[in-house]
C-alpha cells in the first residue's frame, strides 16, 4: 500500500512525531516538549490538554518538512497506566493521572484482595487502582470513559472515543489471554460502562475528524488505529519479529522484553506478557542499570573508563550493581543488598567488573523467562544510553552467548509508525 504512515509517542517529556513510508523507511520525525508533571508525594498528574497541544504542535512541525497529506492511517502509543476520566464528547472530567501516580494505596489494596496474582492490575500506580481513586471523587460522576493517555489522543483524532487497545488495558484489569474484562472486576463495583472498548493494537477503528485533519495538514481520508503502550512500541520499533529475539533496554534501568509464543506471568517478579497479535511480549524490568553506575561514576568518567577495559580479559569480579537496596527481578529481594566487593584499586578494572555484573543481571533475566516458559534467546537487540557502548556490548554478547546488535532506530514514535502500516502486529 503506497502512502504515509503517521505515528505519535505521548512520553513524559514531550511528545515525538514520526513518519514513515510503505516499506517502513524513515521519512521524517519531529517533536515538542511537555512541562514536567505536577507533583505532591505520592501524587503525579497532569493536564490532559497539554499533552494534545504537544501533539499538535509535534504533527504540524513534521509537516513543514513532509506532505502529511499523503497519511493513510495514525497510530498513537503512550506511558503505560497513565489514566484519565472524560465526558461523553471525550472532555477531561479529571486530570491525567501519570503512570507513576502512586496514590491508590487504598484501592491497590482492594484489588490485591481479588485480583489474580498474575494480573497486571496490582500495585497503587495500576490503571486500576487510578480508576477506582478517580471514581470517589466528585468530577468524575459526569464521566462517560475511564481512557489512558494513547486513547484519549486516538480518540482526539477521530472524534470517537472510549477505544483502547490489548496491552495498554493490561493494568486496566484487562485479561489478555481470554481477550475479555474478567467477573472479578465487578467484586470492585467497577463499571462495566466506563471500560472501554478493546481492539488489537494497529486496528483502524474511525476515520479522522475532518476539522482535526484541516488543523494538522492531515488527509481527511487517514484513519486513526489502536495504539498501545510506549514499551511495546519501543520494541515494534526494533523490528524484532520472531520468538526468541529480545530487547534490552539499558537507561537508568535494565528491562529485557523477549518475543514468545505463549503468555508468561510471574507478578510476584513484575513479569507480564503483552499480546502481540497470536505473539506475547514477555518482559521484567531489574533495578540494576546506569543508575547502580552512577553511584560510582560519572558519565564523563565512564567514558574515559570505557577506553581502558579490556572485554576479552573477563575481571572475575561477581558483582550485582544496584543503586540501593532492593530488587524486583531476576531475584524478587525488596532488601537485596548491592554486591560490588571486593573493591580493585584501579578503576577501569572496577568499572569493567560493574559493566559485567549488570550483563551477568541480564543474563540470569532472560534464563529466568526461559524458566518460566519463554523461548530459547535467540538474539539480543539492545536500545538505551548504555547500547552505544561497544565495549559493554562485547561483555554482554560473552555472557548472553547469542548474537548482540543495536538497533538502527529505537524510537518509540517509529514503533507507532510501524504499527499504523501493519494495520496491526505480525
Amino acid at each position: 500500500m503506497a502512502g504515509v504512515f503517521l505515528g505519535v509517542d505521548v512520553g513524559t517529556g514531550g511528545v515525538r512525531a514520526c513518519a514513515v513510508d510503505a516499506r517502513g523507511s524513515l521519512l521524517g520525525m519531529d517533536s515538542a516538549p511537555l512541562p514536567p508533571p505536577r507533583q505532591d508525594g505520592n501524587a503525579i498528574d497532569q493536564d490532559p490538554e497539554l499533552w494534545w497541544d504537544a501533539t499538535a504542535d509535534a504533527v504540524r512541525k513534521l509537516g513543514r518538512r513532509l506532505d502529511l497529506e499523503a497519511v493513510k492511517r495514525v497510530c498513537v502509543d503512550g506511558t503505560s497506566g497513565t489514566l484519565l476520566m472524560i465526558d461523553a464528547a471525550g472532555r477531561p472530567c479529571t486530570p491525567g493521572l501519570m503512570y507513576n501516580d502512586a496514590r491508590a494505596a487504598a484501592e491497590a489494596a482492594r484489588i490485591a484482595a481479588v485480583a489474580p496474582a498474575g494480573s497486571g492490575a496490582h500495585g497503587a500506580s495500576s490503571a486500576l487502582a487510578k480508576l477506582l481513586y478517580l471514581s470517589g471523587r466528585g468530577e468524575a460522576s459526569r464521566a462517560r470513559f475511564a481512557v489512558h493517555q494513547a486513547d484519549w489522543i486516538a480518540g482526539r483524532l477521530a472524534g470517537h472515543h472510549g477505544i483502547s487497545d490489548e496491552n495498554n488495558v493490561l493494568k486496566l484489569g484487562y485479561d489478555p489471554v481470554t481477550r475479555t474484562w474478567p467477573a472479578w472486576l465487578d467484586e470492585l463495583s467497577v463499571s462495566r460502562e466506563l471500560l472501554p472498548t478493546v481492539l488489537v493494537p494497529g486496528t483502524p477503528f474511525a476515520d479522522i475528524d475532518p476539522e482535526v485533519a484541516s488543523t494538522l495538514g492531515l488527509s481527511p481520508a487517514a484513519r486513526v488505529a489502536a495504539g498501545t503502550t510506549d514499551g511495546v512500541a519501543a520494541f515494534i520499533a526494533t523490528r524484532a519479529d520472531t520468538p526468541g529475539d529480545a530487547v534490552t533496554s539499558l537507561g537508568t534501568t535494565l528491562v529485557v522484553k523477549l518475543l514468545a509464543t505463549r503468555p508468561i506471568f510471574a507478578a510476584n517478579q513484575g513479569v507480564y506478557s503483552h499480546r502481540l497479535g497470536e505473539r506475547w511480549l514477555a518482559g521484567g524490568a531489574s533495578n540494576s542499570g546506569g543508575g547502580a553506575l552512577l553511584t560510582h561514576f560519572t558519565a564523563a568518567e565512564m567514558d574515559r573508563l570505557t577506553t581502558q577495559i579490556k572485554p576479552e580479559m573477563p575481571t572475575g569480579l561477581d558483582y550485582y550493581p544496584l543503586p540501593k537496596p532492593g530488587e524486583r527481578f531476576p531475584i524478587a529481594d525488596p532488601a537485596l543488598p548491592a554486591r560490588v566487593t571486593p573493591r580493585p584499586a584501579e578503576d577501569h578494572r572496577f568499572f569493567q567488573g560493574l559493566l559485567e555484573g549488570i550483563a551477568g543481571v541480564e543474563a540470569l533475566a532472560y534464563q529466568r523467562l526461559a524458566q518460566l516458559g519463554a523461548p530459547s534467546l535467540r538474539r539480543v537487540i539492545s536500545i538505551g544510553g548504555g547500547a552505544k557502548n561497544a565495549a559493554w556490548t562485547e561483555i554482554r554478547r560473552r555472557a548472553l552467548g547469542v548474537p548482540v546488535t543495536v538497533a538502527e532506530e529505537t524510537e518509540a514514535s517509529y514503533g507507532a509508525a510501524l504499527l499504523a502500516l501493519r494495520g496491526g502486529p505480525p
